[in-house]
C-alpha cells in the first residue's frame, strides 16, 4: 500500500470523525482496542462541473482504484458508481451523484449558485474529498433543499467529505452475524437506522447492511448555527458468491434505505418510505 493512499484514508478517517464523533464510540464497542477493516467508504456529490462524480472519481483513479458497478436510485434522482483497488485491504469506494437537473428550478438555482463558487483546480486534488464545503448558504436555502431533497440539502450544508464509513463485519474477531453486532450496538446505546428494516438486503443477495443513525451537530450557516444530521456508520456483511469469493457490489434497494440515514425526521421518512 503506498504512502499516500493509507495517508489519504487517514486524512478522511480524521475529518469524519469530526462529524460522526460516535465512530471512535462504536470502534470501541466493537473492536475492543483491535483494528477495524472498512468495507467501503462513501461520497456524496451533484451531477454538476467542476464536482461531478467522473471528475471526483479521478482522484482515486489515480491511486489505484478501478470502477466496478454502475447504480441508479430512481425515487431519490441520483445514480452511483463503486470503486475498487487491487489491494483488497483498501476500503472499496462508493460515490453518488444527485441528478440535480431533474428538481425544481428553485433547487437548480440554488446548487448551481453553491457550484460555481468551486474552483475546478481545486477538485482534482485528493485533499478537495475531504475539504468540506466551498461556499456560504443560508438556513433559508438549506430548508428549501430540505423540502426536495434530503441529499441536496446534506451535501449543501457539509459538502466534500465521507458521508459515512462501513465497518466490514466479516473481519471482525467475536461477531459471527449482523443481528449480534446491531444487538451489541443497541445495547450500547446506539441508534440504528430501520428505514426498510434494520438489516437491510439478505445472504440471497450476498449482502447484509445495517447503519446507525446519523450524528447532530452544529453547522454554522451565513445566517445562523444549526443543529442537523452529519454523518453515520454502516455495517456490512457479505457473502460468497462462488466459493472462497465475497460478493464485492451493492444492492440498490438496501444502498437507497441506507441513504436515509442522514434523514432530519428518520421515523417519518420511515413511514413514507
Amino acid at each position: 500500500m503506498s504512502h499516500s493512499v493509507e495517508q489519504f484514508f487517514e486524512e478522511l478517517w480524521k475529518d469524519y470523525i469530526q462529524l460522526a464523533p460516535s465512530a471512535a464510540k462504536v470502534h470501541q464497542v466493537l473492536g475492543k482496542g483491535l483494528p477495524i477493516i472498512n468495507d467501503h467508504v462513501a461520497l456524496r456529490t451533484y451531477n454538476l462541473a467542476p464536482v461531478r462524480l467522473a471528475t471526483l472519481a479521478q482522484n482515486f483513479e489515480a491511486m489505484g482504484y478501478k470502477a466496478c458497478g454502475d447504480y441508479v436510485f430512481e425515487a431519490k434522482k441520483l445514480v452511483a458508481k463503486h470503486y475498487e483497488h487491487s489491494d483488497p485491504n483498501l476500503p472499496k469506494i462508493f460515490i453518488s451523484e444527485l441528478l440535480v437537473n431533474e428538481f425544481s428550478p428553485e433547487l437548480q438555482q440554488i446548487v448551481h449558485a453553491l457550484m460555481e463558487q468551486v474552483d475546478p483546480a481545486a477538485v482534482t486534488q485528493p485533499q478537495f474529498l475531504y475539504s468540506g464545503v466551498h461556499w456560504q448558504i443560508s438556513s433559508t436555502d438549506y430548508e428549501k433543499l430540505l423540502a426536495e431533497s434530503e441529499y441536496a440539502a446534506w451535501l449543501a450544508a457539509f459538502g466534500f467529505r465521507a458521508n459515512h464509513f462501513t465497518v466490514n463485519v466479516n473481519e471482525l474477531q467475536d461477531f459471527e452475524s449482523l443481528e449480534a453486532v446491531n444487538e451489541t450496538l443497541k445495547n450500547a446505546g446506539f441508534h440504528l437506522n430501520n428505514a426498510g428494516g434494520e438489516i437491510k438486503g439478505s445472504p440471497e443477495v450476498f449482502l447484509e447492511q445495517s447503519s446507525t443513525m446519523a450524528d447532530h451537530i452544529v453547522v454554522r450557516f451565513s445566517d445562523m448555527d444549526k443543529v442537523i444530521p452529519s454523518c453515520f456508520y454502516e455495517f456490512a456483511k457479505r457473502y460468497e458468491i462462488r466459493p472462497n469469493q465475497l460478493y464485492t457490489g451493492f444492492v440498490a434497494a438496501s444502498a437507497d434505505k441506507i441513504f436515509e440515514s442522514t434523514n432530519v425526521n428518520p421515523d417519518t421518512s420511515a413511514i413514507i418510505a
